[in-house]
C-alpha cells in the first residue's frame, strides 16, 4: 500500500554551492590504462567503443589514480570477489547523516527534525539489535525515532533488519513494488512484511527533510536510489546513494542497469548532487573516507563531498564498466556460436556469472 505522508510536493531544498575534486587519499592502487581506440557502440548515450576492453580501458583512464573510482572499476569487473572488511565504528559523516556498518554493507541514517529515515537495515534482526541500534545510540541518535526504513532493493543484506525495526519501534518499511513481489514469491529468511510501496520519483518527507526516491532497476527489478539534502558544518549539499552496485547476471538485466544509470545521472545533474555515497563502502573507497573523516571531524572539507562534476564522473565510469560487461557477454556469445558451428557442439550460456559487489 501507499502512505499519503510520503507523497508530498516538498522537494529537497539544498543544492550544491561549490565544485570540489575528489579527496586524495594516500597512494592509490595502480591502474593500467590500455590504449584502446574508441570506435563504434550503441549504448545509452555513452561515447562509442568497439570492444569490451575499449570500455574497460576508458573506465580506467577516467579513474586515473583516484581511489574512489578505481575501487568502482574493480568492483564492477568480472573477476571481482566481495570482501569482508572489518566493521568500522559508527560515525556521523554529515551533521545530519550517520553510517552504521558491519564492514561490507552499511545502513545510512538520515537525521531529520522529526525523526530518522533509515536507508537499508543490514543483514538480519541480530544485526539490527546488536549493531544498528547500539550504533545509533553511541552517536546520540534514538533508534525509537526511526520512522521509515527505505530498502534500496530486495536482497537480504539490505532488508534483513527491517522487520525487527518495524516490530520494535513501529517503523514503516518502504520498497519498490517489483521487489516486494519478488520477496513474496521467494519468501527469503528475514523478509519484512509488505508495507509501503515506493513510486518512481516519490518524495518522502519527514520533518525538515525531503528524500527523493528514484527507480534504478537492474541490480534487482525494484532497486531504488535516493537523492537527499545533507549538511557539513552547516553548509548545504545534496547527496546520492546508488542503490545496487553489483552487476546483474543476464545481459538484458545489464542493459536495464545501464539505462537506469543514464537516467539517474540526469536526475543527479538536475538536483545538483555533489555528494557520493554507497551502501557497500568497499565499492567506492567509502570505508577509507570514513576513517579519514573520523581522524579529523572538524575539517572544513568533507571527503564525501566530491563536487557535481565528479559525481557525474562516477556515473560515467560506472556506465563504461556496464557497457564493457554487455559487450563482454556479446563477445562470449559470438565466440561460443563460432565454436559451435565448427564443432557441432551446443553453445554455452550467453551470460556471464554474477560477480559484482553487493548481493
Amino acid at each position: 500500500m501507499n502512505d499519503p505522508t510520503t507523497g508530498t510536493t516538498q522537494g529537497p531544498r539544498h543544492r550544491s554551492l561549490t565544485r570540489r575534486r575528489f579527496w586524495q587519499f594516500g597512494t592509490a592502487a595502480a591502474v593500467t590504462v590500455g590504449a584502446g581506440t574508441l570506435l563504434r557502440g550503441q549504448f545509452a548515450g555513452a561515447a562509442d567503443a568497439s570492444t569490451a576492453q575499449d570500455y574497460f580501458d576508458r573506465a580506467a583512464e577516467r579513474a586515473g589514480d583516484n581511489p574512489v573510482l578505481t575501487d568502482l572499476v574493480a568492483a564492477l569487473g568480472s573477476g571481482f570477489s566481495v570482501p569482508r572488511p572489518a566493521a568500522p565504528e559508527p560515525l556521523k559523516i554529515f551533521d545530519d547523516v550517520a553510517v552504521v556498518s558491519i564492514g561490507w554493507v552499511s545502513a545510512t541514517a538520515i537525521l531529520t527534525s522529526d525523526g530518522i529515515v533509515l536507508i537499508d537495515a543490514l543483514t538480519s534482526p541480530t544485526d539490527a539489535q546488536q549493531t544498528l541500534v547500539p550504533g545509533l545510540r553511541t552517536l546520540g541518535a534514538d533508534p525509537a525515532a526511526i520512522k521509515y526504513v527505505v530498502v534500496t532493493h530486495g536482497h537480504g543484506d539490505h532488508f534483513g533488519g527491517a522487520q525487527y525495526l518495524a516490530d520494535t519501534y513501529g517503523a514503516r518499511v518502504l520498497m519498490a513494488p517489483a521487489d516486494w513481489d519478488a520477496l513474496a514469491s521467494t519468501r527469503p529468511a528475514n523478509a519484512p512484511t509488505r508495507d509501503l510501496d515506493i513510486t518512481d520519483g516519490q518524495e518522502l518527507t519527514l520533518g525538515d527533510t525531503s528524500i527523493t526516491l528514484h527507480y534504478t532497476p537492474g541490480h534487482t527489478p525494484g532497486t531504488i536510489s535516493p537523492i537527499f539534502p545533507v549538511h557539513w558544518h552547516g553548509t548545504a549539499h545534496t547527496a546520492m546513494l546508488w542503490g545496487g552496485t553489483g552487476m546483474p547476471t543476464a545481459t538484458a538485466d545489464k542493459q536495464t542497469y545501464l539505462a537506469s544509470a543514464q537516467n539517474f545521472s540526469s536526475r543527479m545533474k538536475r538536483a545538483g548532487v555533489d555528494v557520493e555515497l554507497s551502501n557497500h563502502a568497499f565499492c567506492d573507497h567509502g570505508l577509507e573516507r570514513l576513517e579519514e573523516l573520523r581522524g579529523a571531524p572538524d575539517r572544513a572539507d568533507n571527503p564525501f563531498v566530491v563536487g557535481a562534476s565528479d559525481t557525474q564522473l562516477f556515473m560515467k565510469v560506472l556506465k563504461d564498466m556496464v557497457n564493457g560487461r554487455i559487450l563482454q557477454d556479446q563477445e562470449s556469445a559470438d565466440s561460443a556460436a563460432a565454436g559451435s558451428a565448427a564443432t557441432k557442439a551446443v553453445a554455452p550460456a550467453t551470460t556471464t556469472p554474477r560477480t559484482g559487489c553487493g548481493c
